[in-house]
């Protein structure tokens, strides 16, 4: 399904300024912070190794904090961890305390923390960036799974949980028809008052997506209240799945925007048409590639909360750009980078899967 971007659509002057409800927070910035290559020393994302230069745990917890000041300075209220994510609740609790920051209230964003988190995989590399060939994570989707890392999520993040997500249900794991999971994350949602999310992940993300939209609660209302999925210049496959999504009420957060790095990359890779039009468009808007393609991303009408997964401040402020870019970026442009850079699902996941972590 071709993306697109509205000629005339009434939340268009919401979306221009970058902000909108989100959560049932209104005006809320619309760019999160995904905290994936903050919270452990090694990721896929291209280039994380020269992006943190020091990899101990003392070294890290300082350095994501760091990067948490200034999105929150930058107004960034959305934050995006998982139990996979190494130490990545840990260090966004102790700076939550050190800070002084407090879980948003109804009708306010000001000054206020927006927190999600996941569940179903376990970080198994034991704080290590080469781990032998064995998995950095591993995917269990089991009620004995969900029952303990929601329990650890809890602990260190309760009091300012607001949404807790399946880490990429897909259809193959089966997650989404098991009764014991869904049953319990019903009773997260009634008893611990968490909004219940789901990321999705490969190129049957529409069809997870649309399973989701399916499934009700005992008392007949939608289990889950937000859908999260990869989105980007190059992976656009979802887009009508999560504009059904949006229409159904669910708020949607786009995932690694920037192709985990890709796009900054494809001038050192090749020099084709596609390529050159990406630059030239930078060129034209006086911004940077990253900034551009979030801007594409933040403007589609499902509406997303768009994540950045900055390693450091640097790009952190980079990608904020895309919120004033959004204003002027003409709908002709936008289109024409979408309709050349779209990549065939299946290869866009290959290629995805052979990325090192680094």
């Amino acid at each position: 399904m071709t993306a697109y971007l509205p000629n005339s659509n009434p939340m268009l002057e919401e979306k221009a300024l970058g902000t909108g409800n989100f959560l049932g927070y209104p005006d809320m910035n619309k760019i999160g912070l995904g905290l994936a290559a903050l919270g452990r020393p090694g990721y896929i994302n291209v280039g994380h190794d020269r992006d943190i230069a020091s990899k101990s745990r003392d070294d890290m917890q300082k350095h994501c904090a760091q990067v948490l000041d200034e999105a929150h300075a930058l107004g960034i209220r959305y934050f995006d961890a998982a139990r996979s994510y190494g130490e990545a609740e840990a260090f966004l609790s102790a700076w939550i305390l050190s800070r002084g920051h407090v879980k948003a209230a109804s009708g306010e964003n000001s000054a206020s923390i927006v927190v999600g988190s996941k569940w179903g995989y376990t970080y198994t590399a034991g704080w290590r960036v080469d781990n032998g060939g064995e998995p950095h994570e591993v995917k269990e989707h089991t009620i004995s799974n969900l029952l303990r890392q929601s329990q650890l999520s809890k602990e260190l993040l309760g009091t300012h949980m607001q949404l807790y997500q399946i880490h990429s249900a897909t259809l193959e794991s089966g997650v989404l028809e098991n009764i014991e999971v869904l049953k319990e994350l019903e009773r997260i949602k009634k008893s611990w008052h968490w909004r219940i999310g789901l990321s999705c992940s490969g190129v049957n993300q529409s069809q997870t997506i649309r399973k989701a939209l399916d499934i009700r609660m005992a008392d007949g209302g939608m289990l889950f209240d937000c859908v999260q999925a990869t989105w980007n210049l190059l992976e656009q496959s979802a887009g009508q799945a999560l504009n059904e999504a949006y229409d159904c009420g669910l708020d949607v957060i786009v995932k690694e925007g920037m192709a985990n790095g890709r796009l900054l990359t494809l001038h050192d890779q090749s020099s084709s048409l596609t390529d050159t039009l990406l630059a030239e468009m930078a060129s034209k808007y006086d911004c940077s590639v990253d900034a551009l393609a979030l801007a594409i991303v933040l403007k589609q009408p499902f509406q997303p909360m768009v994540l950045s997964g900055a390693a450091t401040i640097e790009h952190l402020r980079s990608n904020v750009k895309a919120l004033q870019l959004m204003k002027r970026l003409e709908l002709e442009d936008a289109q024409n980078i979408l309709e050349a850079l779209r990549q065939d699902p299946t290869m866009y996941w290959q290629q995805r899967a052979a990325l090192v972590w680094n």
